[in-house]
């Protein structure tokens, strides 16, 4: 199920012992992020490989089933809105419109765009699969409700540094 990995207990020792001018500046926390990245996203890889879907492809039905009725945005909506980027969104949406799960419509205000548009088979699969995921992240969640609040919140605080808005912008 996972590649097999040198820990991250491992990992820290040898950076701490091999690698000394480097442990003054070197994040754990963040290599351990990156680290529960790559279990989550096989999980989700583990799951969606079972509808024939991508995460991309995924990324794209759970923004649209986010979005709120009609499930519609423009393909700029999309790609801010999506968890998994996507190198060729077009080449995405061409794949799951092809299953029948979006479709694409005209954009009234621009004749250049099309929106996308979640499809009521495209609804149902992505409120299918989601509980799936979600169960699977919960069974390797070992956090209490307390610890969670306290993750979430440091989270939000490093969060802010790449989503808020400088003063250039």
């Amino acid at each position: 199920m996972y590649n097999k990995r040198e820990t991250m207990t491992h990992f820290i020792t040898n950076i701490q012992k091999n690698w000394p001018e480097i442990n003054s500046h070197f994040n754990p926390e963040l290599v351990k992020i990156h680290r529960l990245q790559e279990y989550l996203q096989q999980d989700i890889a583990n799951v969606l490989v079972e509808y024939k879907l991508q995460q991309a492809d995924f990324s794209v039905l759970a923004a649209l089933r986010r979005s709120g009725k009609p499930y519609c945005l423009t393909p700029t909506e999309l790609i801010q809105s999506m968890l998994f980027s996507s190198g060729g969104l077009t080449k995405v949406l061409h794949r799951i419109s092809t299953k029948g799960f979006i479709e694409r419509l005209d954009n009234p205000q621009d004749r250049r765009s099309k929106w996308v548009q979640l499809t009521p088979a495209g609804k149902v699969l992505v409120e299918k699969i989601m509980p799936e995921i979600q169960q699977l992240e919960a069974s390797h969640n070992a956090l209490t409700p307390a610890e969670k609040q306290q993750l979430n919140e440091l989270l939000n605080k490093m969060l802010l540094n790449w989503e808020t808005p400088t003063r250039a912008e």
